[in-house]
Order: structure tokens, then sequence, then C-alpha cells
């Protein structure tokens, strides 16, 4: 039976991998676009198993026809609380009113559950947001990955390459989960799929400390690359806290700052996954820690963006 899937956010880095992820299967798609963008009609235009479907979010009408008849919702829309709450909470709510059974709130993430108030802008938005989901009258599922994998090369001031230094907050024992982007993808297609999923699904490609991170570091190179000890989370909170109160654009959706943040939720060990769950789906392949940083470190090419 063909399950038919509304993807909200198709055009984005993560929405356009959940998109290709997902016409892997039986499916039609649906991809929500806003009104005068062309975006959506230059990569999904020639494929007849794709509707492209127009609406604001400020359309509740327009968004009920979007929806209606869907199977599920998929959001990979990114943002901060214009997107992630506000616009969110219009999907859902053109969902409830179309009789969708179920709903993928825009995740891919640590996990928000247990963060301390005050320490991470965009989880909390999320938490915020999953508070209106849980109370709504339908299916909802989470996917939870960690960080995504590819920014431990270069992007997140983790690995210092020319410094041979390896950063750390806190513990250098403190466990990390990132999973790729990519197989974050795969991940919440097969959720999409699935009509049992539960609430939350937690997924990791790798589970890695920054010590061994050090010691992969240097095995890749045949460079020694050495730990070093940054100071604590809470010193790394406040740190954040004074980029964010000198911010020139506070809109912006990843500044420094939002990057200190998620360091502190992962080596605080707030955001860690306590239930990680990678053969919910059967055996998959995952990218790890080593498959990003191998071309990165040894020149022989750039990991996969």
């Amino acid at each position: 039976m063909t399950t038919t899937v509304l993807v909200a956010g198709a055009t984005g880095d993560i929405g356009s991998r959940i998109s290709r992820e997902l016409l892997s299967h039986d499916v039609q798609l649906r991809v929500l676009t806003r009104p005068g963008s062309s975006t959506a009609a230059k990569l999904f235009g020639d494929d007849a198993r794709v509707e492209i479907m127009t609406a604001d979010y400020a359309d509740h009408d327009a968004l009920v026809a979007a929806a209606s008849g869907v199977d599920v919702v998929v959001s990979a829309v990114s943002g901060i609380r214009p997107v992630i709450v506000d616009a969110q909470r219009a999907l859902l709510a053109a969902a409830v009113a179309a009789g969708v059974p179920r709903f993928l709130p825009s995740d891919y993430s640590a996990d928000y559950r247990r963060l301390t108030p005050g320490t991470n802008r965009n989880l909390e938005l999320r938490r915020e947001f999953a508070a209106d989901l849980d109370a709504a009258p339908i299916q909802a599922t989470s996917v939870l990955n960690g960080m995504f994998t590819e920014l431990l090369a270069g992007q997140a001031p983790m690995i210092l390459r020319d410094r041979k230094r390896v950063l750390f907050w806190s513990s250098a024992d403190q466990t990390l989960d990132v999973t790729t982007k990519d197989d974050t993808a795969r991940t919440v297609a097969l959720v999409a799929l699935d009509a049992d999923a539960p609430r939350v699904v937690e997924v990791a490609g790798d589970r890695i400390t920054a010590r061994q991170v050090a010691e992969l570091a240097s095995e890749l190179s045949g460079e020694t690359f050495k730990l070093q000890w940054a100071g604590t989370t809470r010193t790394l909170s406040a740190m954040a806290a004074v980029g964010r109160r000198l911010s020139r654009d506070p809109d912006e959706t990843f500044p420094a700052w939002q990057g200190m943040q998620y360091f502190v939720s992962m080596f605080s060990g707030e955001g860690e996954l306590r239930h990680v769950d990678n053969q919910r789906y059967g055996r998959q392949s995952w990218t790890t820690a080593r498959d990003i940083l191998q071309p990165w470190l040894t020149g022989t090419g750039t990991p996969a963006a």
C-alpha cells in the first residue's frame, strides 16, 4: 500500500535528503513550498511521484488542503522561534484539522528533554514545540540523532587540525552521540513509514568520546593529537551567554554562541541519548566518525557536507 507523505522543508539540506530517502520506497510524496518559491519545482518537478503543494504558514486553509489525505507529515524546517515553534504549530494545527494520523517534528538533534533551562536556545525551542505536539490528538515520533558527524570535520570547534589538539569541556570521557545527515535522513524515512513507531526513536551512527577522537585523529593523520581541557561546561555556558548578548543578529539560526550551547548540552551529558536503537529497522550501514574524519585529516578528499 502506497503511503502519502507531506514533507515541510523539503528543499533544505536535511529535508531534501529525507525526501530522497522516502522516494526509494513506495510513497506518494507531497512537498510543501511557500508561494513564490521555485526551488521545489527545480528539485522535484520531473518526478511523477512528487506533488508540489503551495501554502503560506499563515494560511490555515491552504495548509489543511496540503495535508488532506496524507498519512504522515514530516517536518524538516529549520530556524528559530518563528519556524520551530510558530510555523510548526501552524503545520500541526493543519495536520490535526485534516485528520492526518501521524506527525514527525523537525528535531534531528541531541536529547532536549533533560536540558537545564537557558542552556540551549535551539533545543529548548524543540522542547517547547514538543509540549504542543504531546497535547495534540495525533501520533507523534521524534528522531534524535545527537550531533551531525560532518560537523567534526572543521565546522565544530572541537578538533584543531593545525594545532593538533582536541578540545573538551569538563570530561574527556563523556560519550558524544554523532550521526551523519544521510543516516539521519534514512532513519526519518523509515520512521515515517512505520505506523507503530514510538514517541521517540534514538539512533547514533557513532558514540565517541573526546579522548577517542584524539586517538583516532592521531591514528588517521600519523601525527600526535593531544587532548586540551578548555574549561568546564559551566564556563562554556557563561561564554555562550556573553556571545549571545553581544550578537548583532539575534535571529541567526546557528551563530557561534549556539554552537557553544550545543557542546554544553553534549559534554554535560544532559543531551546524551539514553535509548539508542540502531537495529529497530534491521541491519543498517552507519557512517562512523572515522569515515568522516579520514579524508579531512589525511587530505585525501573532503567529507560529505
